[in-house]
């Protein structure tokens, strides 16, 4: 068949003059697909704001830049290229929001990125930096992400980045960080991750922190003001050769290093709220009582420290009662002898309280109270249950009088009577609780009710009862494994708040899974327990 036109020759036989001017035309490094991309990357920019130039082994900005108008640039991605720094036409756009200069090879910052005073975000990681100037400080930055580099030290002025919200210099060579780093007073997100830090900076702790990662450091203490940082949600500490908190601790996650935290604050007496307590009056002689318990700590830390949510907890250890001076030496060796005996049962627990309500109402009524105490010696009663062998909850050890200067320091309406009898409510209620279960289900459960209801079984078990297949599916304890792991016993409690709420049961009458798995508010299961047989009750009755 014959073909039109001449016979196309080979690029070999094609004239060098020719070949010359493609080449020059189109630079050594380059072909032509990728200068009309290049082209049209930088028309796309003038029309849309936004500036990508990414992954195009650019060694500079491009010089047909001039070529469009890109001062209104809100968003540049210069990623993966190949810059050795930041290109001053990049600066010039006054404009520019986001500035994107990851993995390039920029060995430092030039003073005019000053001129960008509308940048929120800039990602400069991965890149050959060894000094974060103090330039970047002026700018109004929300972002700071400087991870993979060379840098040693953050600068002093980092302080003036008070808008900033995330910082991420991790993979760096930092040995220290600033004590300006407690002015970033909107920060919530702190990556420090493999560094060289030896040492934490008290001022992190004055942080609105929600991320906290300083793992693949060389920090061994974790300062006890972090107990403080209450927005905190995810701690990363890995790798790190932690003695206090230790190892076996920080295993646990951040609660149990939080209470570690707060039982260290403790025993060095740094801080008097922590128990919120007033300052002690040195003068009077007082048993000694450092807040931490007896019981071993190893074993469950959530036992010495009261609940956030508890103002007045019925797991924490107490110690020896002081009776104050105004009361007579009869009254004092009466009820002292009757709360410092060993109080073993629950009824004895009771009993107690009873007692010191009776030596209230004989000794001063209750509209007296407050004057008295004000008149004669303030003091601050503390009353709490001490589980037996670590667990126990239920049984009255001890109470204690605390003297202070003035009792309108803690509390204007805080009376002794109050205390004990909110004691007493509690301590009914975990009773009612028990004898809600035994009835139900036909069982006798052990003296230790919080052990015996950690895992959930007994709950989900009461529930099913009340409500057949209310929970569908309940992790038991077998021979061969007779003791459930945390995460199954997790799910039963969910599994039984689930069914609760089902079932009708309000949401403020509902429990918290750790007032169960970690039997840290005992009588709020009983609370949601009453609930749950209240709201059944009240069903059936309006189908009767």
């Amino acid at each position: 068949m014959a073909t039109l036109g001449p016979e196309p020759r080979p690029h070999s036989q094609l004239p060098s003059a020719a070949l010359q001017t493609n080449l020059s035309g189109l630079g050594s490094s380059t072909n032509l697909p990728l200068n009309r991309g290049l082209e049209r990357a930088l028309e796309d920019a003038a029309s849309s704001g936004f500036l990508n130039l990414s992954t195009r082994k650019l060694k500079e900005f491009p010089r047909t830049a001039s070529n469009y108008d890109l001062t209104d640039t809100v968003e540049a991605d210069l990623s993966k290229n190949r810059l050795i720094d930041i290109p001053s036409e990049v600066c010039h756009l006054v404009s520019l929001e986001t500035l994107n200069l990851y993995h390039n090879c920029i060995k430092s910052i030039p003073d005019t990125t000053i001129s960008l005073q509308s940048l929120t975000y800039l990602n400069i990681s991965r890149n050959q930096l060894s000094v974060l100037p103090a330039c970047v400080c002026g700018l109004p930055l929300r972002v700071l992400n400087a991870s993979n580099n060379k840098l040693n030290a953050l600068p002093e002025s980092i302080g003036q980045l008070t808008n900033l919200m995330e910082l991420d210099v991790s993979c760096n060579e930092i040995t220290a960080l600033p004590r300006h780093i407690g002015q970033l007073k909107a920060l919530r997100e702190l990556n420090v991750h493999r560094n060289l830090l030896c040492v934490l900076p008290e001022d992190v702790a004055d942080l609105p922190l929600v991320k906290f990662d300083f793992s693949c450091n060389k920090v061994s203490t974790i300062p006890v003001c972090y107990r403080k940082m209450t927005q905190l949600q995810s701690l990363q500490l890995e790798n790190n050769p932690l003695q206090s908190p230790p190892a076996q601790i920080c295993m646990k996650g951040k609660i149990h290093v939080f209470k570690y935290l707060a039982m260290e604050a403790c025993r060095s007496d740094k801080m008097a709220d922590a128990l919120y307590l007033p300052d002690i009056d040195q003068h009077k002689k007082l048993d000694s009582d450092s807040g931490v318990g007896s019981d071993n700590g190893d074993k469950r830390l959530s036992a010495t420290e009261p609940s956030d949510e508890d103002s007045f907890s019925l797991n924490v250890p107490m110690t020896n009662i002081t009776e104050e001076e105004g009361l007579s030496k009869d009254d004092s060796s009466e009820h002292i002898s009757a709360l410092t005996g060993a109080a073993h049962t629950r009824k004895h627990a009771l009993t107690c309280v009873d007692r010191i309500l009776k030596a209230c109402e004989e000794k001063h009524p209750l509209t007296g109270l407050t004057q008295h105490y004000s008149d004669t010696v303030d003091s601050v009663f503390e009353t709490q249950v001490k589980p037996r062998g670590g667990s126990r909850t239920g049984s009255v050890d001890t109470v204690f009088f605390r003297t202070h200067k003035t009792l309108e320091s803690v509390d204007p309406q805080f009376t002794m009577r109050r205390k004990m009898e909110q004691l007493r409510e509690e301590l009914e209620l975990i009773e009612q609780l028990r004898e809600s279960i035994e009835s139900r289900l036909k069982v006798v459960l052990p003296e230790d009710l919080g052990s015996s209801l950690m895992d959930g079984v007994v709950l989900c078990h009461l529930v099913n009862h009340i409500r057949p297949r209310s929970v569908a599916s309940i992790h038991v304890p077998s021979p061969a494994v007779p003791k459930l792991s945390m995460a199954k016993c997790r799910r039963n409690v969910e599994n039984f708040l689930d069914a609760c709420r089902k079932m009708g049961v309000p949401e403020d009458k509902l429990c918290l899974p750790h007032h169960v798995l970690e039997e840290k508010g005992l009588f709020k299961v009983g609370i949601t327990v009453q609930a749950l047989l209240d709201e059944t009750s009240a069903n059936e009755t309006l189908v009767t």
